[in-house]
């Protein structure tokens, strides 16, 4: 066994197993199964054509995304609205097909799937002995941003939310556990202590920062304000890691343009809840230049602003 084998995976979500459990995860499988076998081209293809004529007629999840795409953009018109909600279906569903996939997809120096823009400040990263924190939204195929990573042979660890689905956990856990980091760190107050471990061990970070947090800090994110994550500015402050913002972007298809960023420039002011406000800010503009040049390709699924403003 290798070393990096030797490094324990995260325990799987603690729940009692129920039979539809077991039945989300057989179905999780087969579909799995069935991309693999597909290929790459076709499975996403295949996905994405479908979801983007189904998915909005699932009501519930594509509601959300619609209130959400109106609160922040109050000049849209409803059919440039449901032209985005499209291509969010498609961009998701293409991203599920890719997923058994993402051991090849990350080899971009010899099948051309991924352009990398910044290769050079990813080796500098990687070179460094200071770690860095990387953090992106969950934008195009966000699941083959820590697969490039690993592949480039940086040193980290990531952090993810726990499936609800206790098996389907253990087997998402599995499946990246070959293709990213094995050093996974669940979200919330089960993962900080690791957190804080790894940059003290010199380990960088891989975080995608772009969802709500109850418990997080108030600031605008796309004009509205909306709960925010503080935990990257703050363990950026607090370890003096520069904060690096890596830009993935669906091209066409399942190829892909693989960007790395300058470190977000900021100079504290020795106020420690201030500066963690600004820097979360300077974050949050970060993202949002990102998701407005292609709003199709983020995950607008999930309820981001306070439901008061829906």
């Amino acid at each position: 066994m290798s070393d990096i084998e030797e490094i324990p995976l995260p325990e799987r979500r603690d729940r009692p197993v129920t039979v539809l459990h077991r039945v989300e995860l057989a179905a999780v499988v087969a579909l799995t199964g069935f991309f693999k076998l597909l290929g790459v081209d076709l499975a996403s293809a295949i996905a994405g054509n479908f979801m983007r004529h189904v998915g909005p007629l699932i009501r519930p999840v594509s509601r959300k995304a619609e209130r959400s795409l109106a609160l922040v953009n109050p000049d849209w018109t409803k059919s440039e609205i449901n032209a985005v909600v499209k291509d969010i279906w498609e961009n998701v569903a293409r991203t599920a097909a890719e997923f058994p996939h993402l051991s090849y997809l990350r080899e971009f120096e010899s099948n051309g799937r991924v352009e990398m823009v910044g290769k050079e400040k990813l080796d500098a990263i990687i070179a460094n002995d200071k770690p860095s924190i990387l953090f992106a939204p969950h934008f195009a195929n966000w699941e083959l941003v820590p697969s490039i990573l690993h592949h480039a042979g940086l040193d980290y660890s990531f952090v993810y939310r726990a499936a609800n689905n206790p098996l389907t956990d253990e087997y998402i856990i599995n499946h990246r556990g070959r293709v990213m980091s094995r050093r996974q760190v669940p979200k919330g107050k089960r993962g900080g202590r690791a957190l804080v471990d790894a940059l003290k061990e010199g380990r960088s970070l891989a975080m995608l920062v772009d969802q709500k947090l109850n418990s997080g800090i108030s600031v605008p994110f796309m004009g509205v304000p909306a709960m925010t994550a503080p935990a990257a500015a703050r363990l950026a402050l607090k370890y003096d890691a520069p904060l690096i913002q890596i830009e993935l972007q669906r091209l066409k298809g399942a190829h892909f343009r693989f960007t790395v960023h300058d470190p977000l420039h900021f100079t504290p002011t020795g106020d420690t809840a201030e500066d963690v406000e600004a820097l979360t800010i300077k974050i949050n503009e970060a993202l949002e230049a990102q998701i407005r040049a292609n709003p199709g390709q983020w995950l607008w699924f999930h309820r981001r602003w306070p439901k008061e403003l829906y």
